[in-house]
């Protein structure tokens, strides 16, 4: 006889900026992937994808603190005991389980490293990021290697959040990708999960600027300008003698 399906209702859970952040950043880190790969002039887009990113998670650093309940990091920062609960399979939760918590940070670490190591990198070639110039050649480009080392542990980690998406939404039964997109998740009646309340408007704000500062100077526009080569002092005109 088949089983009834368990009773189900709607909370809020992501909201508006935790899920614009989240496209922006799919949208700005795609963008960088495809434009490294392809080098050449596309390497200007690269650049400006990276400046994104680095502002985006800046946006999402202070988020995490400031933002609502859901989107903050001490609602989902994974700790022995609720990683025990998850294999378990006693965690309850509507946000981040425990393991999708230690890959969103992984993610979000790994892409400060990569913007990181790119605003001081170059290809030898026709780029090199804002801040390059202000290191030696040795170190601009030991930071590129490590920078394209970076890109082969990311495309390694978005496979398996790809992955990760897939299995639960056909084996586990749990759509996560739909409450990104709409803000609601459909939970059981019997966990006691509420509505996430929205955060302050201040807070949103003051994401915003530190977003737009950190564009600022990691393109370069904050630092001030590098001395120019210098100049030799003019000579003192001399008066002609008379040739008598």
């Amino acid at each position: 006889m088949k089983q009834p399906a368990a009773a189900t209702r709607r909370i809020a859970l992501w909201d508006a900026p935790t899920r614009v952040f989240h496209w922006l950043l799919v949208a700005a880190v795609t963008t960088a992937l495809a434009t490294g790969l392809t080098g050449g002039s596309w390497m200007e887009l690269h650049g400006k994808a990276g400046l994104a990113i680095g502002g985006l998670l800046v946006f999402r650093l202070v988020w995490g603190f400031a933002g609502n309940r859901h989107a903050r990091f001490a609602s989902f920062l994974p700790r022995p005991g609720s990683l025990r609960a998850y294999v378990r399979g006693q965690w309850r939760g509507a946000g981040h389980n425990p393991l999708g918590a230690l890959s969103v940070l992984t993610l979000l670490s790994l892409l400060l490293l990569q913007v990181g190591t790119g605003v001081f990198g170059n290809d030898e070639v026709a780029f090199s990021g804002p801040w390059a110039a202000r290191v030696s050649e040795a170190l601009s480009l030991w930071l590129t290697s490590w920078h394209q080392r970076f890109a082969s542990a990311l495309y390694l980690l978005l496979g398996l959040h790809v992955a990760a998406i897939v299995f639960y939404r056909w084996v586990k039964k749990d759509d996560l990708l739909t409450p990104m997109v709409t803000g609601y998740k459909e939970v059981h009646t019997a966990q006691e999960l509420e509505d996430a309340p929205r955060a302050p408007a201040w807070a949103l704000l003051l994401a915003l600027a530190l977003a737009a500062a950190a564009v600022l100077l990691l393109s370069g526009a904050l630092l001030p300008n590098e001395p120019g080569p210098p100049t030799a002092a003019p000579t003192p005109a001399t008066t002609p003698k008379p040739a008598w």
